[in-house]
C-alpha cells in the first residue's frame, strides 16, 4: 500500500510543477494531495515537501490553519474569471454556461469561506 501512496504522490508533485508553468494548471491542490499521499508513504518525501521553499509555506498554512494566502485567493478568483469569460466567448450552451457558473461560484465560496492565514 505504500508504494501505491507513494505512486500518487510523485504524480501530484510533478503534476503539481508542471502547474507552475501554465496558470490552467493549479499548483497547491496537487502539491497538497502530494504531502498527504508522502504522510502515508514516506517520511522522507513528506518531509522535504513540506520544508520546500516555493511550496511548503502554503501546504504547511492549509494543514496547520486550513488557510489559503490571499495572493493565491486573488490569482484563482482571476483564473476562474477567465475560464468563465473564455467559455462565454466561445458560446457555450446556456446550460453548460450555467452548470460551470455554478460550479466555480462554489468553488469561490469554498476558496473565500478559508482562513488567510498569518502569511
Amino acid at each position: 500500500m505504500r508504494l501505491i501512496w507513494l505512486t500518487f504522490g510523485c504524480l501530484s508533485v510533478a503534476l503539481g510543477v508542471v502547474g507552475v508553468a501554465l496558470p490552467l494548471l493549479p499548483t497547491v491542490p496537487f502539491m497538497l494531495l502530494a504531502a498527504f499521499c508522502f504522510a502515508r508513504s514516506s517520511e522522507r518525501m513528506h518531509t522535504w515537501l513540506v520544508t520546500h521553499p516555493r511550496f511548503g509555506p502554503a501546504i504547511r498554512d492549509w494543514q496547520e490553519n486550513g488557510a489559503i494566502s490571499l495572493r493565491a485567493k486573488r490569482l484563482s478568483t482571476v483564473m476562474i474569471a477567465g475560464v468563465y469569460m473564455v467559455s462565454l466567448i466561445m458560446g457555450l450552451r446556456p446550460i453548460l454556461l450555467l452548470i460551470q457558473g455554478v460550479t466555480l461560484a462554489l468553488v469561490l465560496l469554498f476558496l473565500w469561506t478559508r482562513p488567510s492565514g498569518p502569511r
